[in-house]
């Protein structure tokens, strides 16, 4: 009796969980099933986000276009004005290009880098060729020696549109360094031409305004001026002292373009002094000095310095030239 009532409690919890049909055992299979686990997705571990700034739909218009992608033929695409656009009520919009613009249109740009390889070529390059200067010496050297005597000078002073007696002559002999008068060596030449960076006549002519300019400093002058006693001695005779008759030569060719005011005199007083036959080197490079310190009529020369003597002969001879002429006009003031 008590087994029936269990039997019977059973079958009717199993009709609950079957839905209250009544059925041969077995075939409903609803109370044996068992509920599936509860699903856990796995969440995607991601790296942090970085910070981007926000882009107009300007840009990232311009992005696809200029990534060769084409919006126009999507339908309802509407070009997207830059940001920067401005309508001035005529129906035209006047377009300022922003500052973004600006970058993106430099940037690709290349800098104006000077590669370094070309410099040293610039620098290294030469704006003569020694050939050519080997090849000019040869137009004018003697038969006989390598060198270039008077009659080739002569012949390089015609082609150059000088005289042999010009200044210009005597600065270009001192820019090739010449030992003598009247003669150039291969060496001289060579090197002259290699220093003015020509290789040609009309390559000569065009430095002649550069060399004019450039003795117009008082150093190179000075420099251009003691080389003159040299450039007059004979070389070969072994000559120590400047003949009077060359040294009043290259005194008027040294000072042709800027004459002290006591020159003329100076070349007077040696002219009427036969005895004077030669002029030493000292005597030579304190003739500068002596018509800067001098001034324009000896007021300034004091006799305590050590000038040589020959100054103070011309001193002494200038003071009594001016007491005649003194005498002289007071004798026909009287008169």
């Amino acid at each position: 009796m008590g087994i029936t009532r269990n039997l019977d409690s059973e079958v009717s919890a199993r009709e609950v969980r079957c839905g209250g049909q009544r059925g041969p055992m077995g075939k409903c299979l609803s109370c044996l099933k068992v509920s599936p686990p509860a699903h856990h997705p796995t969440i995607p571990q991601y790296p942090p986000l970085q910070h981007v700034t926000p882009r107009t739909e300007y840009e990232r218009t311009r992005e696809v276009s200029e990534s060769g992608s084409s919006l126009s033929g999507v339908e309802g695409y509407t070009p997207v004005q830059p940001p920067d656009t401005q309508s001035n009520g005529s129906g035209k919009n006047s377009v300022i290009v922003n500052a973004s613009e600006k970058r993106s249109f430099y940037s690709r740009i290349p800098p104006l880098v000077k590669s370094a390889s070309n410099e040293v070529r610039r620098l290294s390059s030469k704006d003569y060729s020694e050939n050519k200067i080997g090849v000019l010496f040869d137009q004018y050297k003697d038969v006989q020696s390598d060198v270039i005597l008077s009659e080739g000078i002569e012949k390089l002073c015609v082609d150059l549109d000088v005289k042999p007696e010009e200044f210009k002559v005597l600065v270009l002999a001192w820019k090739f360094g010449a030992e003598t008068m009247c003669r150039f060596s291969r060496r001289e030449f060579v090197n002259g031409c290699k220093a003015l960076r020509v290789d040609s006549v009309k390559g000569i002519q065009s430095k002649f305004s550069e060399m004019l300019l450039e003795v117009q400093d008082p150093e190179k002058f000075k420099d251009l001026y003691r080389f003159t006693f040299k450039f007059g001695l004979d070389a070969e005779s072994g000559q120590r002292i400047l003949p009077a008759d060359m040294a009043l030569l290259l005194w008027k060719l040294v000072f042709s373009q800027q004459e002290p005011a006591i020159l003329k005199r100076w070349l007077t007083f040696l002219e009427l002094h036969p005895n004077i036959r030669g002029i030493p080197r000292d005597t030579w490079n304190m003739f500068l000095n002596f018509v800067e310190a001098v001034g324009d009529d000896l007021s300034s020369y004091d006799d305590t310095e050590a000038w040589p003597s020959l100054f103070d002969d011309f001193v002494e001879y200038e003071n009594d030239q001016l007491n005649q002429n003194v005498k002289k006009d007071l004798r026909e003031e009287s008169d």
